[in-house]
C-alpha cells in the first residue's frame, strides 16, 4: 500500500513565480494552436485564473507545469471547436484533428523548450549584441538593425560575429551531430 503523496499548494508567491515562468511559454504554445496572439493570451490567463479560483493542488512543480500545458491545450481545442471560431475562422475539421494528436503536442513542446533555451542564452550576451541578434531573428537586415540601434553596419556585423561565437558555446550541448 502506497503512502499518500504530499500535495503542492500554490500560495501567492509560488503562484506568481509559476505565472512569470510559464506565461510566455504557454502563450507561444497556445498561439501555435490558435494563430492569434490576443486570443492565446486570453486562453492562458483564463487557465491561470481558473487554477487560482479552484485552489488546485499539485504533486510537485513539474506536475503543475504539465497540468498548465494540458489545460491550455484543452482550452485551445475547445475554442477551435466552438461555434464562435467556426463562424469567424472557417473551421476545418481536418486541421483540428491534426492539432489533437500527441505528435503535434510533443513537437510544439520541443519548439517551446528550444525557444526558451535560446532566449536564455541570448539574455547572457552583452546588451547590444543581444539586441542585434533579436532583431536579426525578427528578419531585420543589417542596414535596418544599424538604423534601429543607431550604430554602423560594421558594428552590427561585429556584434553578430561575437554573439554567434558565444551562442555556439552556450548552446553547444544542442549539437546532435
Amino acid at each position: 500500500m502506497r503512502g499518500k503523496r504530499k500535495e503542492f499548494k500554490l500560495n501567492n508567491k509560488s503562484y506568481k513565480q509559476l505565472f512569470e515562468s510559464l506565461y510566455p511559454e504557454l502563450c507561444v504554445f497556445a498561439y501555435k494552436y490558435l494563430s492569434d496572439l490576443d486570443i492565446a493570451k486570453d486562453v492562458v490567463q483564463e487557465v491561470f485564473v481558473k487554477v487560482w479560483e479552484d485552489d488546485i493542488a499539485f504533486h510537485n512543480e513539474n506536475h503543475a507545469t504539465g497540468f498548465f500545458y494540458k489545460a491550455v491545450k484543452n482550452k485551445c481545442l475547445n475554442y477551435l471547436k466552438s461555434k464562435q471560431y467556426r463562424v469567424t475562422e472557417r473551421y476545418e475539421p481536418a486541421n483540428l484533428e491534426a492539432y489533437e494528436t500527441g505528435q503535434f503536442y510533443m513537437s510544439e513542446g520541443v519548439v517551446i523548450e528550444t525557444t526558451t533555451v535560446i532566449n536564455k542564452a541570448i539574455s547572457k550576451l552583452p546588451e547590444k549584441a543581444a539586441q542585434v541578434i533579436r532583431l536579426s531573428i525578427e528578419d531585420y537586415s543589417n542596414n535596418e538593425i544599424a538604423d534601429q540601434l543607431s550604430i554602423s553596419i560594421n558594428t552590427v556585423k561585429d556584434h553578430k560575429k561575437a554573439a554567434y561565437r558565444k551562442l555556439r558555446g552556450f548552446l553547444g550541448f544542442l549539437n546532435m551531430g
